[in-house]
């Protein structure tokens, strides 16, 4: 069965033909392949194509949701009348609702979500490019003993959205990633890196031989690693980790948590919460991005949202309900999957970049802590403390010089943002969520 636009609308007129006051369907389907390897073998290799549907019912201020696959004429019946049922046995909630049918996204631009050469890789070349990132990684040092895993990932997929409002739409979109985990060996200890690129596009992937030696270098970095004294100085986050710390604030400016009164920002709109040189944004029109789409998981056509301009925030990231919730209009961040309601999600989710490169922001360090990976999960959005094991590399006079393990960086996400010093100007959307290098005047590093 082909699944369409139409096909989905048809599934909301019956439901609001057997009860509901209100239906929204999600159709997905797709192709997936992932190949894991480990010193110059395949480990795993499976393909699978799926087809999904996606029922949310309202009825009065009720509400429940349901999935299935099977697309038979009785399958969609029963579910149907199960997702009915279900919502009339549920509590009233007078925000449920769907978007206002103004509000819905009327045409949807073309975003460059779909390369075709990604659909067109044989099961031979993915696992060519897996083996070569790991080969790469094994030839740039001979310390480089093991590997924890790797591989690549590769998906093709359509999304279809209707709703008894009238809207219909879909679109589709194909990603790519590959990454490698290698291990190293010195003196007895071992340690473990990784890296990796993530595209929608296949020409734009970072090469599989220089995924393999970033992921070797980071590794070999690591050797001979120790801690420090506890002491209060600047911290350089590098990107992957400056990425991790933008998706603390989301936590703290999504209308989850806001309307729920669990995020230190509640109540913050137009005033100063960060230095000047910090802005941040959510778009998803951005053309070839991991979290771009025309519409959001409501209908919505998605946007340019100025989260933080120049140290004020400016909006929260809102989807309907959250929005009417707050008495605000959505931003177009609903996220969904086949099941359950609308949630509020990041498109693509970034720090605007800054003038220095990151080898300046190094070098304006004397003393300091260059940070490469967090280690747990210690951030409280609600008041801020901000806790998490760490490690990276040590910076003296300006110069990276020994490796740094098994220690803690602190501070509240509220000093974090006041003390931002300096912003990148590495900026690369390799995810949803993206940051560049990043310097902090001063945070806790304990150690012994």
């Amino acid at each position: 069965m082909n699944l369409t636009p139409d096909f989905a609308a048809e599934i909301v007129k019956k439901a609001v033909a057997q009860g509901a006051s209100a239906a929204e369907v999600i159709l997905r389907e797709g192709v997936e392949f992932s190949v894991s390897v480990r010193l110059g073998s395949v480990e795993t290799l499976k393909e699978s194509a799926s087809k999904g549907l996606g029922l949310r019912v309202l009825c009065n201020g009720r509400q429940a949701s349901v999935s299935s696959s099977d697309f038979s004429s009785d399958g969609i019946a029963n579910l149907i009348a199960t997702a009915v049922t279900l919502a009339q046995a549920t509590s009233v909630d007078d925000t449920l609702g769907l978007p206002e049918a103004e509000e819905l996204a009327t045409a949807w631009p073309d975003l460059n979500l779909f390369d075709q050469a990604v659909l067109d890789l044989s099961a031979e070349t993915k696992i060519s490019m897996a083996l070569a990132a790991e080969q790469a990684a094994r030839e740039f040092d001979p310390r480089i003993v093991n590997f924890e895993g790797g591989g690549l990932d590769s998906v093709s997929g359509r999304t279809i959205l209707a709703n008894s409002l009238g809207f219909a739409g879909e679109y589709s979109g194909t990603f790519v990633s590959l990454a490698t985990v290698p291990v190293a060996e010195e003196n007895g200890h071992l340690q473990r890196d990784w890296w990796y690129d993530s595209r929608r596009s296949l020409a734009t992937m970072e090469s599989p031989e220089s995924i393999g030696r970033r992921a070797a270098a980071r590794t070999i970095r690591k050797l001979g690693g120790r801690k420090v004294k506890t002491q209060t100085c600047p911290v350089v986050y590098d990107p992957i980790v400056a990425q991790r710390f933008l998706g603390e604030i989301f936590s703290a400016v999504s209308g989850d948590a806001v309307f729920r009164k669990s995020s230190f920002l509640v109540g913050k709109l137009e005033e100063a919460i960060a230095v000047p040189g910090l802005t941040v944004i959510d778009d998803g029109r951005l053309p070839g991005a991991a979290g771009s789409r025309p519409f959001d998981g409501e209908g919505l056509p998605t946007r340019r949202t100025l989260v933080i301009e120049n140290g004020i925030l400016k909006n929260y990231l809102l989807n309907t309900y959250t929005a009417k919730k707050l008495n605000l209009k959505s931003t177009g961040n609903a996220s969904r999957g086949l099941v359950g309601a609308p949630s509020v999600g990041v498109n693509n989710l970034y720090m605007q970049a800054g003038p220095y490169s990151p080898e300046e922001i190094v070098s304006s360090v004397k003393n300091g802590f260059y940070v490469t990976e967090l280690i747990g999960f210690g951030v409280n959005t609600v008041n801020g403390d901000y806790s998490q094991g760490a490690s990276g590399v040590w910076i003296e006079d300006g110069k990276l010089t020994f490796p740094v393990e098994e220690v803690t960086v602190a501070s509240n996400l509220k000093d974090m943002l006041m003390n931002l010093e300096m912003i990148g100007n590495d900026l690369d959307f390799r995810g949803r969520v993206t940051a560049p290098t990043i310097k902090f005047s001063q945070m806790t590093v304990s150690g012994e």
